[in-house]
C-alpha cells in the first residue's frame, strides 16, 4: 500500500439565503454558477457531505472510503477506535451577507439521545469583517428560562443577547449550549465537531419570497440552552512569529495559529492524530518525507497521523494558517 500523503478536498459550496460573494472576492475561491455562497465546506464527515479528495493518486475517493482502509494511519489510532469511519472534525468558511438566525446547538448527550449524532461545539476565527459588524456570543445579564421566554414571545430577545463588533483575528468559542449568531459582513473560519444539529430560535421575523417565516425550534432549544452570563466572551490571545500559537483548547479540538516569515519544521510523533492547516493568508509549501504540497489563502489540507515530521515553509514574505487536531 503506498504512503499516505498531504490530502486535499473538493469544496462543496452551499448556497444560503443569507450568503454573499467573499468566498469568491476575499477567498478566491470558484463557487460556479450559484448565485451567492454562504458556506464552503471544506473538509467534512457529514453523510451527504462527505469531502472527496481532490489530489495525488487518491483522488476521486471519499473521506469515508480512506477511513476504512487507513484507518489509524489516517486520523489516529485513538480517534480512530473512538470515531470509527466518522470524521470528527467539520472545516468550513462562512459568508454572512445578512443576519443569520439566533441558534444554539445540543451537547453530545442530548444530542445522542434526540439525534443520533454528535453534539456541537465549535469555534469562529474572523477573517474578514465590514466595518461596524456584530456577532452575537451568549447574554448580556444574567437570564433564566421564564425571562427568556418572556423575551422570546414579546419579540424582545435581542435585547438580551451579548452583541460584540468584531475585527479581524478575533476568535469567539462556542461551546454547545451558548446561544449565538453570526451578523452581516463577517466572513469566517469554523472549525466544529461534526454535526449539523441545529435548533433555530429567532430569525427577526423575517419571509421568505412566499411570505413564510422560517421554522423555530422553540421547545428543543429550551433544554439545550445554557443561561450563564460571562464578562468576557471573546478569546484572548497572543501570538509568536514562527511559533504555533494555542488560541483554543477543549475536548473536541485545539486549534493553533502559526504566522510564518521563515520555514518551520512540524514534529508530531507524539500526538496520536491527523492534523489540519486552514491558511487564512499567503501561501505554505509542505515538505515532507516524500514530496511536497502547497496550501495557500482560501485552501484547507489535511495532513494524515502517519506524517509525523515536515516542514512548512511560506512561498512569499509572510503566510497565516490554523493548525487543528484533537
Amino acid at each position: 500500500m503506498k504512503n499516505l500523503y498531504p490530502l486535499k478536498f473538493k469544496a462543496q459550496y452551499l448556497d444560503k439565503i443569507w450568503g454573499g460573494q467573499k468566498i469568491r472576492t476575499v477567498l478566491d475561491k470558484d463557487f460556479g454558477d450559484l448565485p451567492n455562497c454562504g458556506e464552503s465546506w471544506e473538509i467534512s464527515g457529514v453523510q451527504d457531505h462527505v469531502s472527496v479528495v481532490e489530489n495525488g493518486y487518491l483522488a476521486g475517493n471519499t473521506l469515508e472510503e480512506l477511513l476504512e482502509i487507513y484507518m489509524g494511519d489516517l486520523v489516529g489510532d485513538e480517534v480512530y477506535e473512538k470515531f470509527g469511519v466518522e470524521f470528527p472534525l467539520l472545516i468550513k468558511f462562512i459568508d454572512a451577507n445578512d443576519d443569520l438566525s439566533i441558534q444554539v446547538h445540543p451537547d453530545d448527550e442530548m444530542s445522542k439521545k434526540r439525534h443520533q449524532a454528535f453534539g456541537k461545539t465549535e469555534m469562529w476565527y474572523v477573517l474578514q469583517a465590514d466595518k461596524g459588524a456584530k456577532l452575537n456570543s451568549g447574554f448580556n445579564q444574567q437570564v433564566d428560562k421564564e425571562k427568556y421566554l418572556q423575551k422570546l414571545e414579546n419579540k424582545e430577545l435581542t435585547d438580551i443577547l451579548n452583541f460584540e463588533e468584531v475585527d479581524e483575528g478575533d476568535v469567539y468559542f462556542m461551546p454547545a449550549g451558548r446561544v449565538h449568531a453570526i451578523g452581516k459582513g463577517i466572513l469566517l473560519a469554523e472549525i466544529q465537531q461534526t454535526s449539523d444539529v441545529t435548533y433555530r430560535i429567532y430569525d427577526y421575523n423575517r419571509k421568505d419570497k412566499d411570505g413564510n417565516t422560517r421554522e423555530l425550534h422553540t421547545e428543543l432549544a429550551l433544554d439545550a440552552i445554557n443561561f450563564e452570563f460571562l464578562d468576557k466572551y471573546k478569546t484572548e490571545y497572543s501570538s509568536k512569529l514562527n511559533e504555533s500559537s494555542e488560541i483554543v483548547k477543549c475536548q473536541y479540538f485545539t486549534t493553533n495559529l502559526l504566522e510564518l516569515d521563515q520555514k518551520l519544521e512540524r514534529d508530531f510523533f507524539k500526538l496520536d492524530s491527523f492534523v489540519i492547516y486552514i491558511c487564512l493568508d499567503g501561501e505554505v509549501k509542505i515538505e515532507y518525507a516524500d514530496g511536497t504540497e502547497t496550501v495557500k489563502k482560501g485552501e484547507s489540507i489535511l495532513m494524515p497521523s502517519s506524517l509525523v515530521q515536515f516542514f512548512l515553509k511560506p512561498t512569499g514574505s509572510k503566510a497565516k494558517l490554523l493548525e487543528v487536531h484533537l
